[in-house]
C-alpha cells in the first residue's frame, strides 16, 4: 500500500501539486518526483528531510541535532561568517552533540561536539580537507561572537572519511541519497551500512516519510 502511495506521488496529478508543507517548505509533486530513480535530489528535498532528523532528534534517546540548509555552505564561503551570522540567531549551536550542513550534488561536512570531530563524507571518495578547515574556521568565529570563547585547533578533530570508511556510490544521480542516509545514520549513533544496492528503497522510503512528515 505505501509502495502504491508513493508511485501514485510520483506519477499522477500536477507537477504544482503541494504533497507536503512544514518547515516553512513546501515540497510538490515536482520535487518528490527527483526522488525518481534516476534523478538528482533537489535542495526542497534535502532540505525537508534534514528537518525531519532534527524533529526525531528532540525525543529521547537521541543526539541532539542542528542542520544548515543546502544554501549555507555556498554563503560561507562567498562572504564569510558575516554572511551567515544570522543563521543561527536563535540556536545554541554549542549546546547540540551534532551539526550537519549538505553542500547540495557533492557531499556533507558533520560536526560532533561530543567528540571535537569534523567529518566530511564524500559518497564519490573525493577529500575535503579544504572544507574542514573552513568548517572550523566558521565555528572560531561563532565561538568568539556568541560565546567569547576561543576554541583550540590542537583539541579538535579534522578528517576526510575515505572510500573505504563510508560506502560509496556506484553511479552519477544518488549524491544526495547517499548525503541524506549518512546524516540519518550518524543521527542514530548508527554504524553506516548501506551499500548501493538499498538506494531504490531509500529513495521510495524517503518519499513517503517526506509526505507523511515521519521518518519510519
Amino acid at each position: 500500500a505505501m509502495e502504491k502511495e508513493v508511485a501514485a506521488a510520483f506519477d499522477d496529478g500536477k507537477p504544482e501539486d503541494i504533497l507536503s508543507s512544514a518547515f516553512k517548505l513546501n515540497v510538490t509533486r515536482e520535487d518528490i518526483r527527483s526522488l525518481r530513480t534516476p534523478c538528482w535530489l533537489n535542495d526542497v528535498v534535502i532540505n525537508f528531510y534534514v528537518n525531519l532528523l532534527i524533529e526525531r532528534s528532540k525525543k529521547e534517546g537521541y543526539p541532539s541535532v542542528h542542520a544548515f540548509s543546502t544554501f549555507f555552505y555556498p554563503k560561507l564561503l562567498s562572504g564569510g561568517h558575516k554572511a551567515v551570522g544570522r543563521w543561527t540567531k536563535h540556536v545554541e549551536l554549542f549546546k547540540k552533540d551534532l551539526i550537519f550542513v549538505p553542500i547540495h550534488l557533492r557531499s556533507h561536512w558533520v560536526i560532533d561536539m561530543r567528540k571535537k570531530n569534523i567529518s566530511y563524507f564524500d559518497s564519490m571518495g573525493q577529500k575535503g580537507d579544504d572544507i574542514c578547515e573552513t568548517v572550523f574556521q566558521y565555528l572560531q568565529e561563532e565561538s568568539r561572537v556568541k560565546r567569547n570563547v576561543e576554541l583550540t585547533i590542537s583539541e579538535w578533530t579534522l578528517h576526510s572519511m575515505g572510500p573505504r570508511e563510508i560506502p560509496q556510490q556506484r553511479n552519477g544521480s544518488d549524491c544526495g541519497v547517499f548525503m541524506c542516509k549518512y546524516a540519518d545514520y550518524i543521527s542514530q549513533d548508527k554504524r553506516i551500512n548501506f551499500t548501493q544496492s538499498h538506494m531504490s528503497y531509500f529513495r521510495m522510503k524517503m518519499a513517503w516519510e517526506i509526505i507523511h512528515q515521519q521518518l519510519l
